[in-house]
């Protein structure tokens, strides 16, 4: 049996690398993560050295585009990363965000764990990334803030519907997305750094959701009782969020070798396992491909004495292997 390798390069520390080493489907992958410590011209030459050596390549630490209702905006530095990417298909996880992250708020949680998001207070860290996700949480009845400004560009202007979110995009997004991706997003040594701010958007929050780094970038202290939803974790990561009283983490993706990986790694997966390019594949069928590939969020209690009055009271984590 051959093995198939896909490649997420990204703009994020190199201390968060991994590779793993799985079987799915009966297909035999290797799974990597390689950092660039923000080093754009670094990540274009990776990109570019496995063109056509591997079988799908992601992209961490930014995406190609930013999505506000049905418009779209191309990130113009990341459109140069990847634009002599030809014969390897690329993706930066805009697939799994429209499908798996919208399937696991209005489906999963509530239908299998008992979580519903109705009346909940949620903090989405940024929309424009996400924006299956802001719209899942809406649907799903939840009081949301989207902190597009708060958690990206360092201001404290809370956004709170998808309608202001979408008339904000369509007159800012074309100017930020021209913008090198460091003034919007933490790459590299940024990475690793906290600094505690905007503490009383966290403290309103019973969930805070989305890209992880952004959760981090501002952590407090204290975060007794909270969930977070979010996607590519480490160890370290986890441990930060137990000692600061966090109930439950639930990421997107099953638990690969002691992290999770990040949408564009799992989107990545998918279309290597299919053998096709990502703009061949329908939103429903990487859903479809993930269930039956046996992908399960990880949903794990980091302080089971710490569990929220509205939470469930039901067993809710799934056990650890």
């Amino acid at each position: 049996m051959s093995t198939k390798r896909v490649v997420s390069v990204s703009l994020g520390s190199a201390s968060r690398d991994h590779r793993f080493e799985t079987e799915i489907l009966g297909q035999r992958l290797i799974v990597e993560r390689i950092g660039t410590d923000g080093d754009v011209r670094r990540a274009k030459q990776l990109l570019e050295e496995l063109d056509g050596k591997v079988d799908a390549l992601g992209l961490g630490g930014t995406d190609l585009y930013l999505r506000a209702g049905n418009r779209k905006y191309l990130i113009r530095e990341t459109a140069g990363l990847v634009r002599n990417v030809r014969r390897t298909p690329f993706v930066d996880g805009g697939g799994l965000k429209a499908s798996w992250e919208r399937w696991l708020i209005t489906d999963y949680l509530p239908n299998r764990k008992g979580i519903s998001f109705r009346g909940r207070k949620v903090v989405l860290v940024s929309s424009v990334d996400r924006y299956g996700m802001a719209e899942a949480f809406t649907e799903a009845g939840a009081e949301v803030i989207f902190g597009d400004f708060i958690f990206s560009l360092n201001l404290p202007i809370p956004l709170r519907s998808l309608t202001s979110v979408k008339i904000l995009a369509a007159l800012l997004l074309p100017a930020i997305s021209r913008l090198p991706i460091r003034f919007f997003y933490p790459t590299g040594e940024k990475q690793k750094h906290i600094t505690p701010k905007h503490g009383k958007y966290y403290r309103w929050a019973e969930i805070v959701a989305g890209d992880f780094l952004l959760i981090r970038r501002f952590l407090p202290d204290d975060l007794r009782g909270k969930v977070i939803l979010t996607q590519t974790i480490t160890k370290t990561d986890v441990d930060e969020l137990r000692k600061r009283g966090v109930w439950l983490l639930i990421t997107d993706g099953p638990d690969m070798g002691g992290r999770s990986f990040a949408t564009n790694v799992l989107q990545g997966v998918i279309v290597a396992l299919l053998n096709r390019r990502p703009e061949e594949i329908a939103t429903e069928e990487y859903l479809h491909t993930a269930l039956r590939a046996g992908f399960e969020p990880r949903v794990e209690e980091l302080n089971p004495d710490a569990i929220p009055a509205w939470a469930p009271r039901t067993r809710v984590a799934t056990p650890r292997s």
